[in-house]
């Protein structure tokens, strides 16, 4: 039996085949105790830590672009939406989207997925120019061979993004854990204003949820052994249909190379636009891999 090293956050859909509940004749899963996986993700793409698992999508383009050993599947692991991600404190006054340029925004990296989503946000539903904002960087990309644009300069050492934030010595940020209380602090105001009305705003024109990370496996793992790269598919399917149904009518983790289309296009768009990547990839050619292993196709 084939055994893969796996990066693999703690969701809901994920649970089965951690517990043992879903599993496969041909391989198993050895998951990695990495309670945070995106702090995984740069041994991930620079280091080949791992076989399989998640990755951050702009991390997987930007993979593609510099063509490393990472094969992208139709399941998307994680997806939310983004315009209420990034705060200001409220000590600095009030402030809007358009009066973030010219001023300094603290990110984890400039090329992190949920930066590309609220700069997409910024620009599309708001009219922001984000090359006249200034980005405050705290690590660098998971990918090394990228670099940042002119208008981000790295933080002072040892700094910390949120306390920066908290302490109002930034004028808004991008909190280093989303699934913190950062942004339900007295002290942080959203700069999108009702940004559940801007996500609803955004699927309404877009029609896709903002995907985070998806589900990858070595490339060189699926050309070697494409049932064993299709059972790991198939175990992840699986593990969502076991899910107690999600609540409204968007589908957060679509599976399959037609569902996840869209929101990939979307991305895809949004990264060429940051300059995050030299060129717009087709979802197809991005997909070129998986469809022949899951389709059963000969290389």
């Amino acid at each position: 039996m084939l055994r893969l090293r796996t990066l693999m956050g703690n969701h809901p859909h994920a649970a089965p085949l951690k517990k043992g509940d879903v599993r496969s004749d041909l391989v198993a899963l050895d998951f990695a105790d990495e309670p945070v996986p995106h702090e995984a993700f740069k041994p991930f793409v620079r280091d080949n830590a791992f076989d399989c698992g998640e990755l951050a999508i702009v991390t997987i383009l930007q993979a593609r672009e510099y063509a490393k050993d990472i094969a992208l599947l139709p399941a998307v692991i994680s997806a939310r939406f983004h315009q209420g991600s990034i705060g200001y404190n409220v000590s600095r006054g009030e402030l809007a989207p358009k009066g973030l340029e010219g001023r300094t925004v603290a990110v984890r990296t400039y090329a992190q997925t949920t930066g590309v989503w609220v700069r997409g946000a910024l620009t599309h539903q708001f009219g922001v120019d984000c090359s006249k904002v200034n980005f405050l960087t705290f690590d660098e990309a998971h990918l090394a061979e990228y670099r940042d644009p002119p208008n981000c300069r790295p933080a002072p050492k040892g700094a910390n993004l949120d306390a920066m934030l908290l302490a109002g010595e930034v004028d808004a940020g991008i909190p280093i854990a989303l699934a913190s209380n950062l942004m339900k602090d007295e002290r942080i105001r959203t700069v999108i204003p009702d940004p559940e009305a801007a996500a609803r705003d955004w699927h309404a024109r877009f029609g896709a949820a903002p995907i985070n990370h998806m589900l990858v496996v070595r490339k060189s793992v699926l050309e070697a052994h494409p049932r064993e790269t299709r059972a790991v598919y198939e175990m992840f399917a699986e593990g969502k249909r076991r899910m107690a149904p999600q609540a409204g009518d968007i589908d957060f983790l679509p599976f399959g190379v037609e569902a996840t289309r869209r929101a990939l296009e979307v991305v895809i768009d949004l990264a060429y636009e940051q300059k995050i990547i030299s060129r717009r990839f087709e979802v197809d050619e991005l997909y070129e891999d998986a469809r022949r292993v899951l389709e059963g196709k000969p290389g």
